[in-house]
């Protein structure tokens, strides 16, 4: 039987593609935010005012919503999908996707809301450059202080973002 202290950690080869992939896995999701956070901030799509009309249960406390966009400019009401945070009778600040299809709730509360991922991207990284100084034998205890500090001020700056969004998300 082997035992835990007994393992072989992953060669050098191995923590390259380690790092790799949890690198890859926290940077990639930050510019496919990009989209969502620019329509929030109304950069993109067509200003208006969204009315939840209908949620339906998908299980689990998620729930598919439907509603009615009305332009901000005037126009006829457009049907579309709804954020799923909201309420049947919500009504609030939107915007209109270009595809016409979907409406994210728009301004402050919005963008705070479209942040909260790239906010958890940056948490998932905080700690990244310890995990690489720590592999390497050329890294001093002050290489390892300083990036675990670098660590837990991201991590807290992380922590910050997400329950900003959240609350902003989750106090309409």
């Amino acid at each position: 039987m082997i035992t835990a202290s007994a393992r072989r950690a992953p060669g050098p080869i191995g923590m390259v593609v380690l790092m790799l992939l949890w690198g890859g896995a926290f940077l990639v999701p930050i510019p496919l935010s990009v989209p969502g956070i620019r329509l929030a901030a109304g950069a993109v799509g067509t200003p208006g005012t969204l009315t939840v009309d209908v949620c339906e249960p998908l299980g689990r406390n998620r729930y598919d919503c439907e509603g009615t966009f009305v332009p901000d400019g005037g126009g006829r009401a457009v049907p579309v999908s709804a954020p799923p945070h909201l309420e049947v009778g919500d009504e609030i600040p939107a915007q209109l996707t270009p595809e016409g299809d979907r409406a994210a709730q728009a301004g402050p509360r919005g963008v705070l809301g479209s942040l909260i991922l790239p906010f958890l991207c940056v948490g998932g990284l905080g700690f990244l450059p310890y995990v690489i100084l720590y592999s390497t034998s050329r890294a001093t205890r002050r290489h390892l202080r300083t990036a675990a500090i670098a660590g837990w001020a991201l991590t807290a700056v992380s922590a910050a973002g997400i329950t900003t969004g959240l609350v902003a998300v989750y106090s309409t």
